[in-house]
């Protein structure tokens, strides 16, 4: 269950960091950028520790789903963007994605052979 803290704790800190990314006005403005290099060095370090109980496919596909549809959620309500009906379907394609995937996903990793050292 640890795993998926880390995992919460890398989509918010990405989430965070996209939002200021679109703050930052293509980097110029300071704290804005500053935050982007600071929350996306959380959101990937934390990543990295789910990694550790989380298989890679399932990780990724939760942290680019679930931070996909929430991104776009905060596009409308933050920034005031347009979504059309279109738009709309495929983020519903993304989460039903994620949660198809998880479906079959294991408790934990087992330990396998890679053959990679």
């Amino acid at each position: 269950m640890k795993a998926y803290l880390f995992l919460a704790i890398a989509i918010i800190s990405e989430l965070f960091g996209t939002s200021m990314l679109k703050a930052s006005e293509g980097f110029t403005k300071i704290l804005p950028s500053i935050a982007v290099v600071f929350c996306f060095v959380v959101a990937f370090y934390s990543l990295s520790l789910s990694l550790q109980q989380i298989p890679l496919s399932i990780a990724y596909a939760i942290w680019s789903g679930v931070g996909t549809a929430i991104t776009a959620v905060i596009g409308i309500v933050v920034w005031k963007e347009n979504i059309s009906l279109l738009q709309v379907v495929g983020i519903l394609f993304i989460i039903a994605g994620v949660v198809i995937l998880n479906l079959k996903a294991p408790l934990h990793e087992t330990t396998q052979s890679t053959g990679l050292q």
